[in-house]
């Protein structure tokens, strides 16, 4: 469907609201398409490997090893480094993409350049998570080629000549060739059992560039060998030509397909050629909206010279190179927990982000990234964005990060420093205009500010309202209590939550156990005198309901009755040691489905879910209360549980047992 009409119509400070309301209507056009694909699909649609799974990578195993052996054992003068550097090259391939989604979906965070507001959702992220496919495919190709072809092997470092040709042959023959099979391909045969697969990604990331069907790949492969294969024919092939434009090709696919604008003006302006031999994102944003406009590969010559260039393509680069960063209504703080979790976060490998975080042992593999990402944490020092979110045209929310592990929160001589980023971050929020700052994880903890109660005693005139949640993680814990249980047992560290999960539980009548005397005295102390007869020492654990905070031990569970229900009242989830009993999540909620652009999961949460701590900002935002929720101040739970469900919210079942 061509929109290219209407946005000639529009000024330029109404193009970029333009299309995040047509986008409604194409991802119709789009998904009817998808459901054509999957009804009738094409030969060759899924790539030869896809049976072996996560073993798919044992393809190029043999090739790998033969390779090295070879380097190895023959003597010098009969070594192939090139063919050797085959492997290096395919993962130097995997980092630079990787490299461009996390700045891409860092970038759309912040909002500054986007090109579209309309989000991304999981089935876009399970759908692109085998991106690799075609660099896989690739490294077969490439061992294929060096073993058979004469003049593919043995290649020097440098040839000039070579080069020149490789740019002259894909200016040419690639770039016209690739401009009328993308026409092709959206013939409604070809387009409805092959391309759009494509095309389903409406809003792009980088690596939406590479998720075709195999039997696109393979046009495209033969397309872009052409001029490979006659460097390698005429004996003007080197590493560097190759190298170089399998590097090009990875570049100009990743930039044309990030959500947002990298490309100034003044480039075009200095030298306006440039203009027809180099497109953009928001050139090539056009074609997933417009569908019918802007086919070229990288150079746009060929849509002015067949006419087939959205004439909005200079407008929306301009205006989105003007947009600017933008400004959430509520901002949930939270923190890495492991060094391994930053690979979860939104910016991180998106297939880990997009399930609920779990140790992962080939991570360990990536130790020198790992060990680079702490140095880089602990040198900036600031909050940064994670992700963002919209909440059915209301509220713009954004997620930041303390750049701390879990493990820092517990040294005393790091407090200090945590303390003044979190008040740092409060304080910014306030400049800006944020509404509220929900605290997530250890940013609340007693002991570090008073749950968050300390920003506010410091800065009584802040207008951000500073929201700990803990009265809707109460309200999560007591609706996840099955109805008719008339006896608990409360087990781990006391605290705010803790306390008042005990006196609503008595004051419902429900007994109260308590496995050591510390905690028993220390309920009697805190609870008013007529909610001491429901709060009992317990000599036996019969109990099938268990509530349970930080310092639960292995040892503690084990003399939990088989069956028994574990519902954690904390911000992190025990350590599951009994198969025979069920373990609920931690606080949290259902998220309704206007909230827009959730594409990872919050820690451990599963899709879709937010802790209760992170839904107490969004309600506390959406009902303008004027006060914080902070310290030792709680909001009334028969208020904060039914606003949560009103505004669509819903409470977690019990997870079953696999």
């Amino acid at each position: 469907m061509d929109y290219g009409y209407n946005v000639r119509k529009l000024s330029i400070n109404k193009v970029i609201c333009m299309y995040s309301k047509t986008h409604t209507h194409t991802q119709k056009e789009n998904t009817c398409a998808s459901t054509i694909m999957a009804s009738r699909p094409g030969i060759l649609t899924d790539w030869p490997w896809k049976p072996l799974g996560s073993f798919k990578y044992v393809v190029l195993a043999p090739w790998v090893i033969h390779s090295t052996y070879s380097l190895i054992v023959k003597d010098k003068s009969e070594r192939d480094v090139s063919t050797f550097l085959i492997f290096p090259f395919l993962l130097w391939r995997v980092l630079h993409n990787q490299i461009w989604i996390s700045l891409s979906r860092y970038r759309t965070s912040k909002g500054n350049n986007r090109i579209l507001d309309k989000g991304i959702e999981f089935d876009q992220v399970d759908r692109e998570k085998d991106w690799d496919d075609q660099i896989l495919f690739n490294g077969l190709l490439y061992y294929l080629a060096c073993y058979t072809l004469e003049g593919a092997s043995r290649l020097p470092l440098w040839r000039t000549d070579g080069v020149i040709i490789a740019i002259l042959l894909h200016a040419g023959a690639v770039e016209f060739l690739y401009y009328w099979l993308h026409r092709a391909l959206h013939h409604h045969f070809l387009y409805s059992r092959y391309h759009s697969h494509h095309h389903s990604s409406i809003v792009t990331e980088p690596i939406t560039s590479v998720i075709h069907p195999f039997a696109e790949h393979i046009s495209y492969f033969l397309l872009f060998a052409i001029p490979k294969l006659t460097l390698v024919f005429t004996n003007r092939a080197s590493i560097g030509a190759m190298v170089g434009y399998v590097t090009y090709i990875d570049f100009m696919n990743n930039l044309g397909h990030c959500n947002f604008e990298i490309v100034p003006k003044w480039l075009f302006d200095i030298f306006p050629p440039l203009k027809y031999l180099m497109y953009t994102p928001s050139f090539h944003s056009l074609h997933h909206t417009q569908f019918r406009t802007n086919y070229s590969l990288f150079m746009p010559l060929y849509d002015y010279i067949y006419g087939t260039m959205d004439k909005a393509s200079d407008e929306l680069h301009e205006s989105t190179l003007k947009r600017k960063e933008e400004t959430p209504n509520v901002v949930h703080l939270t923190h890495l927990t492991t060094p391994e979790s930053i690979y979860h976060l939104r910016f991180g490998f998106a297939a880990l982000a997009s399930k609920p975080y779990t140790s992962k042992w080939y991570l360990w593999l990536m130790w020198p990234f790992t060990a680079w990402s702490m140095f880089l944490t602990w040198v900036y020092g600031r909050t940064f964005i994670v992700e963002r979110n919209r909440f059915d045209d209301k509220l713009n929310l954004q997620t930041w990060a303390i750049p701390k592990y879990s493990v820092q929160y517990s040294r005393q001589w790091q407090k200090v420093s945590i303390n003044k980023m979190i008040e740092e971050a409060i304080l910014d929020a306030d400049k800006k205009g944020i509404k509220v700052v929900s605290l997530g994880l250890m940013n609340q903890e007693e002991e570090l500010n008073i749950y968050g109660g300390l920003y506010v005693s410091r800065h009584p005139k802040l207008n951000v309202k500073v929201v700990d949640g803990s009265s809707l993680a109460v309200a999560a814990v007591i609706n996840s209590i099955p109805k008719g249980t008339t006896q608990v047992l409360l087990r781990g560290k006391l605290t705010k939550v803790a306390y008042a999960l005990a006196y609503t539980l008595c004051q419902q009548g429900v007994q109260i156990a308590t496995m050591n005397d510390d905690d028993y005295v220390k309920l009697k102390k805190a609870l008013m005198h007529s909610s001491h007869s429901n709060i009992v020492n317990a000599k036996s654990f019969t109990q099938m309901i268990w509530l349970v905070g930080d310092g639960l031990t292995e040892e503690e569970q084990l003399k939990a009755p088989k069956g028994t229900l574990f519902i954690p009242y904390s911000q992190f989830p025990p350590k599951k040691h009994r198969k025979d009993c069920l373990y609920h999540y931690t606080p949290a909620m259902l998220t309704p489905t206007s909230i827009e652009n959730v594409h990872s999961c919050e820690d451990w949460l599963p899709r879709r879910v937010m802790s209760a701590w992170r839904v107490a900002g969004i309600v506390h935002c959406l009902e303008e209360w004027n006060e914080h929720e902070c310290g030792y101040n709680m909001i009334n739970m028969d208020k904060v549980w039914p606003s949560a469900l009103k505004h669509g919210f819903k409470p977690l079942t019990v997870p079953l047992k696999k």
